[in-house]
């Protein structure tokens, strides 16, 4: 019973690493990194560089920049942007440290299952921000950003203290987050194509030649 609960315990916290990465990945990393060097939970020897305090001051630094960024619409996007380049890599290397202890293959596996699923939370996340901006209001997108920070930071504390729960429940969001993607880079390119429409100027039609007599007369002049 122990050993299985040791299993679930790696599982949720792989899980859970990688899902949140995608999402808000300082939030994630100070998240850990605050509990384990508190003491309140104990970090996995490859996760345990979380820990640290120039770790923490670098993750609390760039998730208070995260924090504003993500609330202001369009930069949002650019943000997401640029982000596809470290959330995707940060959460498949953190996978790889929660199972740090199981041995290189395991190692391996988790870095690719993590990445995938980080690479799945992320643009899940720029793809619903890019069809929130297309409202002029600001408020649905700091709604969106607010229920993400919570959202981060109630699974991983989910994945910590009931990670049998955290594991059905990420399962199920896995199986959403399939069925979401492909509805979701339809509804994109149809924006895009609205705005390329929007922003084409409309071409000047020359104005049409008069219609040939369908009977020519002859001249009064021919010979």
């Amino acid at each position: 019973m122990e050993q299985y609960q040791q299993i679930i315990h790696i599982i949720a916290l792989t899980l859970g690493v990688s899902w949140a990465s995608g999402i808000n990945l300082y939030a994630a990393m100070l998240m850990l990194g605050l509990l384990g060097a508190g003491g309140y939970i104990d970090l996995p020897p490859g996760l345990g560089i979380l820990s640290d305090p120039l770790v923490i001051s670098a993750a609390g630094l760039m998730y208070a920049v995260e924090f504003f960024a993500d609330k202001t619409p369009g930069v949002d996007n650019g943000w997401d942007g640029l982000h596809t380049f470290i959330r995707i890599p940060a959460g498949a290397v953190l996978a790889a440290g929660s199972v740090s202890e199981v041995g290189p293959a395991a190692q391996l596996a988790a870095a690719i299952v993590g990445g995938t699923i980080a690479a799945g939370t992320h643009f899940t996340k720029a793809g619903t921000r890019v069809l929130i901006n297309t409202s002029p209001e600001p408020f649905t997108n700091w709604a969106a950003s607010i229920t993400e920070d919570a959202a981060v930071i109630g699974g991983l504390w989910m994945a910590l203290s009931h990670p049998s729960l955290f594991v059905a429940l990420a399962l199920v969001f896995i199986a959403l987050m399939i069925w979401l993607l492909p509805k979701l880079w339809r509804a994109i390119v149809r924006v895009f194509r609205r705005l390329g429409q929007w922003l084409s100027p409309t071409p000047q039609r020359l104005p049409a030649p008069p219609p040939e007599p369908l009977l020519r007369l002859p001249s009064a002049n021919a010979s």
